[in-house]
């Protein structure tokens, strides 16, 4: 069963072409404690975000979202925090790739920018491919890929693998 995905929006990211590497600071991108990585999570930012941000929490993002190597810290950081979801106008296919087989639920929805601020909920219907904002506006999704929705299903790519004996 896919997981329910509902949660406020802990940062909005309007760069485009967005680093992630960003998120931890080049400087920590070859931490391998996850504690560690948590206290240097978006500290550039919001020094207090590893303390306000909850399990379910997601991020939006703009276009080419993930743009840049393919440094995972970053992300180990904000699924350590709770974070599991993406929203952006669009993302960087390596980033994509490397996000999903992690079973993170990465959702384009073009015209997201201009429609969410920090802290407002977003919800997304994985059967209708669309997310409502504060259970008022409602945005269309790019269709979700099959393969996308039985990996965050699975919880990651391995486990996909697992399941479906591939």
């Amino acid at each position: 069963m896919l997981p329910k995905i509902k949660g406020r929006a802990a940062w909005v990211f309007k760069e485009t072409n967005y680093d992630i590497d960003n998120i931890v600071g080049v400087a920590n991108i070859t931490l391998t404690d996850i504690e560690q990585m948590k206290k240097v999570c978006m500290t550039d930012y919001d020094p207090d975000f590893a303390a306000a941000v909850q399990d379910g929490d997601v991020l939006v993002g703009g276009e080419n979202f993930g743009y840049g190597h393919p440094h995972y810290v970053a992300f180990k950081a904000l699924r350590a925090l709770g974070i599991r979801t993406v929203f952006a106008e669009s993302f960087n296919p390596s980033f994509y790739k490397g996000e999903v087989s992690n079973g993170v639920a990465l959702v384009e929805v073009p015209g997201i920018l201009k429609a969410v601020k920090r802290w407002d909920t977003i919800e997304l219907d994985w059967d209708k491919n669309e997310v409502t904002i504060n259970g008022e506006t409602t945005l269309p999704c790019i269709p979700i890929p099959q393969r996308t929705k039985d990996i965050v299903e699975c919880g990651n790519l391995i486990n996909y693998i697992r399941e479906k004996r591939l």
